[in-house]
């Protein structure tokens, strides 16, 4: 039993099926490549390049050969030539593709007519009524060729996507013949990510673009008003040999019509002969009645056949003279056409410009920016290690700080108490000196007077004074000691004024002014320096809480002012 895959109609449904998976391939490519790009597609195009060689495939598979001179023929503009028959919109692809200068291979006008069944956006259309119509497709295709299968109109029906590509082609016929149709597997064994083009390169890319295109439709324009100039050298001279030939027939109708009249004179003469003569004349006669007759209707004829065919050529020289004011007017419109895209395209030059030059501009000031970030970034830097260092040190200070809070609180809690006690102490001292003072005092004013009244005893007086004044200084001393350890160990600041004063020697009272008034009062009000006698009163004053030793005259001022504002 015979393998499968050695099976004819096996390797060509597995042919049908890999030419199909291909035209799928190469269409969908071509269009997603041809949305990206979104501009027209020229001939160099790779991807539509490869879609016309898989289509040629397609078209070639199944072809049955034709025998020639030179031995068997595969080509497929036989069943593209039908197309003309099926859909009448085909006739002008058809005869531009037969006008084309430079085909001169079958396969090559093929080629031809693909890629302007695709400019004209009915390539789709023109393989269904093609592939609907088996009966006359079986004349070049086998019965399992691909086109006689539903695979065809599988591929035709994806043929339809294609009409939303616009496509240019600057076809020349030695291009056409001579391609070699291989398919280029490459393009189709990517990832499937990578089909997905990146979009334009901008503004610049299109410019360029519509640059090559007018070029390209500039040239196709040149090479249609050529082709049109050589149809209209054609048609003139076909119009001179037509009115040529125009005045020969009408010179052989006239022709005719004498020789015509000539035979009808004859035959009535020979006729009337004939009556009147034997009978042998008469067949004689006859037969060359006859020959006259045939030689009459065949000049009648040819002069049918002729007034036809100038019939024919005069309608032809209408429809050409038809076709020529619509190309005529076709060029015009083109032309139209590439002045408003030069136009374009020197907008575009000059937008090409400005947009150099701003990116210029631009690429200046990110250039400088990135200067001054870098500058900054610097900057930032040294502020970070800046901000840095002052954090240690703040965090020092805190440490420091916590540190020096709580040796006062600790210094509080072992001094509290002492300092409290010394206070008790000054105090005590305070009303001691005051009272020892007052009694100093007295005796004082009580020796003057038994001074004054026993004036034996004046000899003892300077050493009574001045034992009584060496014991007011020890005991000033003493008070002076005391009162520098109190402040010394309370916690609150003294102010410099009273400790100058404190230091001080004791003076004589600004007040009463008398020579025993030796103390060291401070008034708090004034800074004075008074006697117990003349700073007796405590006032509550701005600068302290507690109530505080002042003057007599500041006591009374301070009464008097605390007497007249308002509580």
């Amino acid at each position: 039993m015979r393998d499968d895959t050695e099976d004819p109609n096996y390797l060509m449904a597995n042919e049908r099926m890999n030419l199909m998976n291909m035209a799928k391939l190469s269409i969908k490519g071509l269009i997603e490549s041809a949305l990206n790009l979104g501009r027209t597609l020229d001939s160099d195009y790779a991807p539509l390049q490869q879609f016309f060689v898989v289509m040629e495939h397609c078209l070639k598979h199944g072809l049955k050969a034709k025998k020639t001179f030179l031995g068997q023929n595969k080509s497929f503009w036989g069943p593209l030539e039908l197309v003309e028959k099926l859909v009448p919109e085909a006739a002008e692809i058809t005869a531009s593709v037969k006008d084309l200068p430079g085909l001169k291979t079958p396969v090559g006008r093929g080629r031809a007519w693909l890629r302007l069944a695709l400019m004209q956006k009915k390539l789709s259309e023109y393989m269904k009524a093609l592939i609907n119509k088996k009966e006359l497709l079986s004349e070049f295709y086998e019965p399992n060729a691909l086109m006689m299968e539903e695979e065809g109109a599988i591929i035709a029906g994806l043929l339809v996507g294609l009409n939303v590509i616009d496509a240019n082609f600057c076809m020349k016929g030695e291009d056409l013949d001579s391609q070699v149709g291989v398919i280029d597997f490459s393009m189709y064994l990517k990832d499937g990510n990578s089909s997905k083009g990146s979009e334009g390169d901008g503004q610049i890319t299109a410019i360029l673009d519509q640059k090559n295109y007018v070029e390209e439709l500039n040239r196709h324009l040149n090479a249609t008003v050529n082709n049109l100039q050589a149809k209209v050298d054609a048609l003139e001279k076909s119009n001179t040999k037509l009115t040529e030939e125009l005045a020969v027939a009408n010179n052989r109708i006239i022709t005719l019509q004498e020789e015509m009249e000539r035979v009808k004179e004859e035959s009535s003469y020979i006729l009337e002969s004939n009556r009147k003569g034997p009978k042998q004349d008469r067949t004689a006669e006859g037969q060359a009645l006859s020959e006259a007759r045939k030689h009459l209707k065949e000049e009648t004829q040819l002069r049918l056949d002729v007034e036809k065919e100038l019939e024919m050529q005069i309608s032809m020289r209408q429809e050409m003279e038809l076709a020529m004011k619509m190309l005529e007017k076709d060029v015009c419109e083109k032309q139209d056409a590439l002045v408003s895209l030069r136009q374009q395209l020197d907008d575009l030059r000059a937008l090409k410009h400005e947009l150099a030059f701003k990116l210029q501009s631009s690429d200046l000031g990110v250039k400088q920016k990135s200067e001054l970030n870098s500058r900054l970034e610097e900057k930032t830097n040294q502020m970070a290690a800046t901000i840095k260092q002052l954090e240690q040190r703040l965090r020092q200070a805190e440490r420091s700080r916590q540190s020096a809070e709580l040796d006062n609180r600790l210094f509080k809690q072992d001094f509290g108490d002492k300092i409290n006690s010394l206070q008790l102490e000054v105090e005590e001292l305070t009303r001691q000196r005051n009272q020892l003072e007052l009694e100093l005092k007295q005796e004082k004013e009580r020796r003057s007077q038994n001074d004054r009244s026993i004036p034996g005893k004046g000899s003892q007086k300077p050493e009574s004074k001045m034992d009584g004044k060496h014991k007011m200084q020890e005991e000033n001393v003493k008070l002076k000691k005391s009162l520098e350890e109190s402040h010394r160990l309370q916690p609150h600041p003294v102010d410099e004024q009273d400790q100058l004063l404190l230091s001080e020697k004791p003076q004589v009272c600004q007040l009463c002014q008398e020579d025993g008034s030796l103390t060291k009062n401070v008034c708090k009000n004034c800074r004075g320096t008074f006697c117990d006698a003349c700073s007796t009163n405590e006032l509550p004053l701005p600068s302290s809480i507690k109530p505080e030793r002042v003057c007599n005259p500041c006591h009374k001022h301070l009464i008097k002012q605390y007497s007249t504002s308002p509580s």
